[in-house]
């Protein structure tokens, strides 16, 4: 995928330096240890075990890396690449030790990414030529959320707020709380910077009309149908991007894309991605 970046790797490291910490223990790998002599080398292959789109690879790898820098990895396809069963991913050689011992949690962060990033290149598929863009939300793995979205980027997705604090999302809460539409949008408004755009959710047709009387940057329709979302295109007539959430399955998101709507948001992307079968072959 063209301007497909990964993460700096002073933000992933620190990840895959805890998962490897959880893995090892107090004790390190106790088997490995015991089994394979301290000089032994090895080289071993990442595979695809099924169809997916790639995400996280160099991500992954660096586990390697981190256990022995003597190991050496080369990748042998792009993130946001699709590939079919049987590909070679990458090729690492080094340390058996460091290969064996960061083997789980290499291939439990690839599988995890490269799940939601084929998870999402099917929804993107799906929308194709629409207009529409393929959305993720903050349902993220606690302490996983920056690989997960770049595994939505790398599945052709795009993102939405990363944080509480980059940007104002008026919820249906903080509408009830507040007062109504208006008044949480107008104390939003007062509170936040001119850089800091400003969505509210709506429930309704009549709630839509309050958010773009008082000034809404974006509006979410929260599970309203084909028909709604249609109206509320009109209402809207381009002048602020709509996002549509609720309710959106791969049986009914192009449906939705073709109401008009600018943006189409699901938290199943990364909270019910299916892991991809990834695995580490040792090459004798």
């Amino acid at each position: 995928m063209t301007g497909l970046r990964p993460p700096a790797p002073l933000l992933y490291r620190p990840i895959v330096e805890a998962a490897l910490r959880e893995d090892l223990g107090r004790a390190g790998d106790q088997t490995t240890d015991a089994v394979i002599p301290a000089g032994a080398s090895a080289t071993a292959s990442v595979v695809a075990r099924e169809a997916g789109t790639i995400a996280g690879l160099e991500i992954a790898c660096s586990a390697f890396g981190l256990l022995d820098e003597r190991a050496e990895v080369h990748l042998r396809v792009a993130d946001g690449s699709a590939v079919e069963a049987g590909t070679v991913l990458a090729e690492i050689a080094g340390p058996a030790r460091a290969i064996l011992s960061a083997e789980r949690v290499a291939l439990n962060l690839l599988g995890r990414l490269c799940g939601i990033a084929t998870l999402t290149a099917r929804m993107a598929a799906a929308v194709e030529g629409t207009g529409a863009a393929i959305a993720c939300t903050r349902k993220t793995t606690p302490g996983l959320r920056m690989l997960e979205k770049y595994a939505v980027r790398a599945g052709g997705g795009a993102n939405h707020r990363f944080g509480l604090d980059d940007a104002v999302l008026i919820k249906d809460n903080h509408v009830a709380v507040a007062g109504g539409v208006a008044a949480a949008i107008s104390a939003a408004r007062e509170a936040v910077g001119h850089l800091v755009k400003i969505e509210c959710e709506v429930d309704s047709l009549e709630q839509l009309a309050d958010a773009l009387a008082a000034g809404a940057d974006v509006v979410l329709l929260d599970n309203m149908g084909p028909d709604d979302l249609r109206r509320a295109v009109e209402m809207t007539a381009g002048r602020i991007p709509l996002e549509a959430s609720g309710g959106i399955t791969p049986e009914n998101v192009r449906e939705i894309a073709e109401t008009g709507v600018a943006v189409i948001s699901m938290g199943w992307l990364t909270h019910s991605a299916r892991t991809l079968d990834v695995a580490l072959d040792i090459v004798l």
